[in-house]
């Protein structure tokens, strides 16, 4: 494996571990949480970086193209659109590191739509179209989440 996979594959799989990491312990440390969320992205930001870098050379071009050869792979549909998913993604996730910084209040529904959409990429991330020790990971993280998602429903319901 060369170096810009390593970076890729790495700084990606240090994201989702944040990623979780602020999930899991949002509702009892906040504060760390958001120190979470906010390493996540900015790790995540670099995993965009060097993607770019090390495979698409900076063309959006060539990342649709790559996109598309995957989902045709995995799902059967020639189709590159995914990479604006992507975008949106990257975007939803730095505008609610900036938001959580404002300690401003928002809407409950709000959160839960921004975390719906980033829990369903980075499912599809993990799972559905990786392999290998990423899918594991990504298989574990969602049973970790939906065990601390159980508990808190569980606590809220006694």
């Amino acid at each position: 494996m060369e170096h810009g996979e390593l970076l890729t594959r790495w700084t990606i799989r240090v994201a989702m571990a944040f990623y979780v990491a602020c999930l899991a312990t949002r509702s009892f440390a906040p504060r760390w949480s958001r120190i979470a969320w906010t390493a996540g992205c900015g790790v995540y930001l670099l995993h965009v970086a060097w993607a770019f870098e090390y495979f698409h050379h900076w063309s959006n071009a060539e990342a649709y193209a790559f996109t598309a050869q995957q989902t045709k792979a995995v799902v059967g549909l020639d189709w590159g659109g995914g990479l604006y998913v992507n975008y949106a993604f990257t975007l939803v996730w730095l505008a609610d590191v900036c938001w959580w910084w404002t300690d401003r209040p928002r809407p409950r529904w709000i959160g839960w739509a921004v975390h719906v959409f980033m829990g369903f990429i980075a499912f599809n991330a993990t799972v559905v179209f990786a392999s290998g020790f990423s899918r594991w990971f990504g298989i574990a993280a969602c049973v970790l989440l939906a065990c601390f998602a159980v508990g808190r429903y569980w606590d809220v319901k006694r």
